[in-house]
């Protein structure tokens, strides 16, 4: 599995808080703003919240991975 470019500390906040506020669905969510990204033609955000939903799957799996030290 590659690990997703985090490329801001906003992209962790924004993934923390759909965390929170949507739990198991905060993929589905995320996947949905930046379908509605794309549709206006915002490329940036499309980036940013497809970033963000690889994030929600790391971050709901209860195991390491990759290298632990």
């Amino acid at each position: 599995m590659h690990l997703p470019y985090i490329g801001s500390r906003e992209a962790y906040d924004d993934a923390c808080i759909l965390l929170s506020r949507y739990g198991d669905a905060a993929g589905l969510e995320a996947s949905e703003r930046a379908e509605a990204a794309r549709n206006v033609g915002n490329h940036i955000h499309f980036c940013h919240w497809r970033q963000i939903e690889r994030l929600l799957v790391i971050m709901t799996i209860d195991q390491s991975i990759g290298t632990i030290h």
